[in-house]
C-alpha cells in the first residue's frame, strides 16, 4: 500500500493518460466528451487524488455511463495485482482466525473515496468488455448475505458472467477488486 502511495502520479500526467485511454476505447462512452469530464475533474482534488490511486493500482481506470451516471470504472483485463489478497472488509480481516491479509477490499474503498462495483454494475462491464478471465474480483456485498459471514465475487468463465460467493475472510491471490468512482 505505501508503495502505491509513494508512486502516485502527477494531475497533469494523470490527466494525459487518462485522455489517451479515453480517446483510445471511445466505444466504452459513445456519448461522452473527453472535455466535460476534464471540467468535471479540473478542480477536485479528492477525485484526482483517488483517481491517481485507481491508475498507480493497476485499474486502468477509464469512464463510462452507469445507471444514468458518469462514472470512473476500472477496465484491466484482470483484477488490479496491487489489489489482490484481501478479504472482504475490516470485520472479516480482524476476525480471520490464521494469516490475515494486510488490509480488505472495502477499507482500502473507505481510504481512497471509491466504490467496490455493485453485482449490476460488474454486469454492466462485462457487456462492454470481457474481463476476470483468469482472476476474479469481490463485489459490494448486500447486508443479509454479509450479516450471514458471505461476500459475493463475480468473473468470467466460459464467455459468461458468473457471481459466486465465498466467506468474506477468505482472500486469494486471484482475488481483487474493481472499484468505481462516480462523478455525476
Amino acid at each position: 500500500m505505501e508503495k502505491i502511495i509513494d508512486n502516485l502520479i502527477s494531475k497533469d500526467n494523470l490527466f494525459k493518460t487518462l485522455e489517451n485511454r479515453f480517446n483510445k476505447n471511445i466505444y466504452r462512452h459513445p456519448n461522452i466528451k473527453w472535455d466535460e469530464i476534464a471540467s468535471l475533474l479540473e478542480n477536485d482534488s479528492e477525485k484526482i487524488s483517488s483517481l491517481s490511486y485507481l491508475e498507480t493500482s493497476g485499474g486502468e481506470p477509464d469512464v463510462t455511463e452507469i445507471n444514468n451516471q458518469i462514472v470512473f470504472i476500472d477496465f484491466c483485463k484482470e483484477s488490479p495485482k496491487e489489489r489482490r489478497s484481501l478479504c472482504y472488509d475490516k470485520s472479516a480481516r480482524v476476525n480471520r482466525k490464521k494469516f490475515p491479509p494486510v488490509s480488505s477490499a472495502y477499507e482500502i474503498c473507505k481510504q481512497w473515496q471509491v466504490d467496490l462495483l455493485t453485482e449490476d454494475d460488474y454486469h454492466v462491464l462485462q457487456e462492454i468488455q470481457a474481463v476476470d478471465l483468469k482472476t476474479s474480483s469481490w463485489l459490494f456485498t448486500p447486508d443479509n448475505i454479509r450479516q450471514l459471514g458471505g461476500a459475493i465475487f463475480g468473473d468470467r468463465r466460459y464467455d459468461t458472467t458468473f457471481i459466486y460467493h465465498n466467506g468474506a475472510d477468505s482472500y486469494y491471490a486471484s482475488r481483487g477488486f474493481r472499484a468505481k468512482l462516480i462523478l455525476k
